[in-house]
C-alpha cells in the first residue's frame, strides 16, 4: 500500500465535481439526514475510478446531472444513521455500497440486476447523478443498495470491490460454463479491473489463465496474481495465444481496455464458439463481418454486476483468494488520488479514506 496524506480540513468534507473538465474540489457539505427508508453510511474508504475521468474531463453531464456533485460510485463503510421503516440494519453494522440505483420494480432489479435496470433514470448512482461516496458521509436512498461485509473484510478492500472487482466478477462467471479445466481465459489489461480479473478466474475456475498488457509491471503483477503465462500485447499476441493453446484460442477473452488494438486481438485470439466481452471504454470500434472472427464466436459488453453477485465476490474475498493493489489517499488529498490516476501514476486502485 502506498498512502498519501496531508492536513485536514474543518466540518463535513466532500470532493466534488463542479463543472466539466475543472479538477474536483474539496468543499464543505452539509450533515445528510436520512429521511423514510434511507440510510447514512459513516465513509470508510471509496475507490477513485477511471471512468470518473471521463465523466470529469470528457462528458458533459451538467444537462442531465445537478453540479456540484461529489464523486466516489465505489463506497464501503458502517452504517451511521436510520430512516424510519429500515430494518435488519445497526448503527456500526459494517457495509458495501452497491453502486447501481435502478427503479426497483423492473423484472431486472427486482432480481438485484439495477445495473441493466430496464427503466433508468439519469441519476444511476452515487457519484453517478447522486452524491457519492468522496465524503465523510453518504445517503443511500434505500437499505437495499447496502450488501453487509463479512467478517474480517475491512471497508478499504471492499470498497474498490464494488466495482473493479465486481466488473470482473461478472464478466467472468457469465462465462463459467465455458471454462472447464481443459480451457483458456485471456485476460487483456491488467490494470485496476485486470489484475483482480485475473485472480477471479483463478480462484473460481480451473481454466488456464493467460495475462496479455503492455507493460512490463503490468505483467509482473499479473504473474504474481496468478496468471499462467503473460503475453506481451503486439502484433504478435493473437499468434503467441494459439501456441499457448495448441492452436485452438481461448474459449473466454476478456477485453478490460476496450481500444481498438485490444477490440481486434481479442476476437482474432478467441476460440470457435468462444466468448469475447468487452468491459474496456476505451472508444475502439470494430467491424463486424461473417468471416471477421471464428464461428459462432459471441462478443458481448457488460456494466457492472447484480446485487447477488457483489454478496458472492465479497465472501470471495473474505476468504483472501482475491486482493486488490491499492494507493491509499486521504480525503483531504483526494484531488491528488484524481490527479495520479489521470497521469497514470496509480498502483492498482486509488482509494480514499477519510
Amino acid at each position: 500500500l502506498i498512502s498519501h496524506t496531508c492536513g485536514s480540513m474543518a466540518g463535513l468534507r466532500a470532493l466534488q465535481m463542479v463543472a466539466l473538465r475543472p479538477a474536483p474540489e474539496p468543499r464543505g457539505v452539509p450533515d445528510p439526514q436520512p429521511g423514510p427508508g434511507e440510510v447514512v453510511v459513516k465513509v470508510g474508504a471509496a475507490g477513485a475510478c477511471h471512468s470518473d475521468l471521463h465523466v470529469l474531463y470528457e462528458l458533459d453531464v451538467s444537462a442531465v446531472w445537478q453540479l456540484p456533485m461529489t464523486l466516489g460510485h465505489e463506497t464501503a463503510g458502517w452504517v451511521h444513521a436510520l430512516g424510519s421503516g429500515v430494518t435488519g440494519l445497526a448503527e456500526g453494522d459494517p457495509v458495501a455500497v452497491y453502486g447501481a440505483w435502478g427503479c426497483s420494480v423492473c423484472v431486472r432489479c427486482a432480481v438485484g440486476a439495477e445495473n441493466y435496470c430496464e427503466r433508468p433514470s439519469p441519476v444511476s448512482g452515487g457519484g453517478l447523478g447522486a452524491d457519492g461516496g468522496m465524503a465523510d458521509y453518504l445517503l443511500v436512498p434505500h437499505q437495499r443498495h447496502l450488501v453487509p461485509l463479512p467478517d474480517g473484510l475491512d471497508p478499504s478492500t471492499a470498497a474498490p470491490l464494488t466495482d473493479a472487482g465486481l466488473t470482473p466478477y461478472h464478466a467472468i462467471r457469465r462465462s463459467w460454463a465455458k471454462l472447464t479445466p481443459d480451457a483458456t481465459i485471456v485476460v487483456i489489461g491488467v490494470g485496476g479491473l485486470g489484475h483482480i480479473g485475473v485472480q477471479i478466474a483463478r480462484a473460481t475456475t480451473a481454466a488456464q489463465v493467460i495475462a496479455v498488457d503492455l507493460k512490463d509491471d503490468a505483467l509482473d503483477l499479473a504473474r504474481a496474481v496468478g496468471a499462467h503465462h503473460t503475453v506481451r500485447s503486439d502484433s504478435d499476441a493473437s499468434q503467441s495465444i494459439r501456441d499457448l493453446t495448441g492452436g485452438r484460442g481461448a474459449d473466454v477473452v476478456i477485453d478490460f481496455v476496450g481500444a481498438t488494438p485490444t477490440m481486434e486481438l481479442a476476437r482474432s485470439a478467441a476460440r470457435v464458439m468462444g466468448d469475447v466481452t468487452i468491459v474496456g471504454i476505451g472508444g475502439g470500434q470494430i467491424p463486424l463481418s461473417f468471416f471477421s472472427q471464428p464461428y459462432e464466436v459471441i462478443i458481448a459488453t457488460t456494466y457492472w454486476g447484480s446485487r447477488p453477485e457483489l454478496g458472492e465476490l465479497l465472501a470471495l474475498a473474505a476468504t483472501r483468494q482475491i486482493r486488490t493493489e491499492r494507493s491509499l489517499y486521504s480525503l483531504d488529498d483526494g484531488v491528488a488520488a484524481y490527479r495520479d490516476l489521470r497521469d497514470g501514476q496509480v498502483t492498482g486502485r486509488a482509494v480514499v479514506v477519510p
